[in-house]
């Protein structure tokens, strides 16, 4: 069941990235975050009430559990994380091409393998080891093909960004995993729905902080905002992919290595709209690169069975 959930997570991760490089399309970037953690909030806020009114039964799946300081530090520490990753993916999405950070996201199992033997002491399989060879071909050849796009990924820092961003969201995967495991087996054991709503909130908090201190003393100078109703769609898909990666990840015997792949597949939704909806270009190359780089998933997924 964890796997179908991963799945699912997948699609809904392809029309969130389509979304989001919609709504950042001529658009400032920190307004459109704001929204999308405020949307996010809101979403998840009747949860927290009933929950604690008693409305919402304990054995419900959309039940939160209420906890104090000691529990919120580590999904205050959470929502730091996911929105550093967030601001430089934001940042990269608006100034490059989907069908080049589309690949690149998805070799985020490569950054949670690293951060699992670098932290955990992990060792990589004969499988694993093609699997990483592979999105490393994949990535040289992408590099290349942007070139045509006059997209330099060793001078290009919107190219950093995204790689940033993929590092920092494969540490947020590997926290997941030691936030939703039981004490027993070494974790936090926080509630799914708890650590989803309330990372939500506390990033809310922080982009209003960085709207007055960095954007709005500045707006006039940078790009302006602009209101498109897709800014609404991504929150709205975001927390209905984060909704079932947890639920995933809540589950006995689910795996953060695979799931963390089977996520990645969202590149094949942000890529065919890359192509059909924004008319990127040079994409026959970038099939290519494409293909290897899930074709590294593939050998991953092997290797951590």
């Amino acid at each position: 069941m964890w796997l179908i959930l991963a799945f699912i997570s997948a699609c809904l991760l392809g029309f969130y990235d389509v979304f989001k490089k919609k709504s950042l399309k001529g658009n400032a970037v920190i307004p459109v975050l704001l929204l999308n953690t405020l949307f996010s909030s809101l979403i998840f806020i009747p949860f927290i009430v009933l929950s604690r009114q008693g409305t919402i039964p304990e054995d419900s799946l959309f039940f939160t559990h209420s906890y104090g300081w000691e529990e919120h530090k580590y999904i205050l520490l959470k929502s730091v994380i996911v929105l550093s990753s967030w601001l430089f993916a934001y940042f990269g999405l608006k100034n490059l091409p989907l069908t080049i950070v589309g690949p690149i996201n998805a070799t985020r199992p490569i950054w949670v393998l690293i951060g699992g033997i670098t932290f955990f002491g992990e060792r990589l399989n004969l499988w694993q080891w093609l699997g990483v060879t592979i999105a490393i071909v994949g990535l040289y050849m992408l590099s290349r093909s942007s070139k045509k796009e006059g997209i330099d990924f060793k001078h290009n820092r919107f190219i950093i960004f995204v790689i940033l961003a993929n590092i920092l969201g494969a540490i947020s995967g590997l926290y997941d995993k030691f936030l939703m495991a039981s004490p027993q087996n070494h974790g936090v054991g926080l509630d799914k729905l708890a650590v989803q709503s309330w990372y939500n909130i506390y990033q809310f908090f922080m982009m209003l902080a960085m709207l007055f201190l960095l954007w709005w003393p500045n707006h006039k100078r940078t790009t302006p905002f602009h209101w498109d109703w897709s800014i609404i769609l991504i929150s709205v898909f975001l927390s209905a992919a984060d909704f079932a990666y947890f639920y995933a990840l809540g589950m006995d015997g689910a795996m953060i290595s695979i799931v963390s792949m089977v996520r990645r597949g969202s590149v094949i939704v942000s890529f065919l709209f890359g192509a059909l909806i924004f008319h990127e270009k040079n994409l026959r190359s970038k099939v290519v690169d494409l293909l290897l780089v899930l074709l590294s998933m593939l050998f991953l997924f092997l290797g951590s069975r």
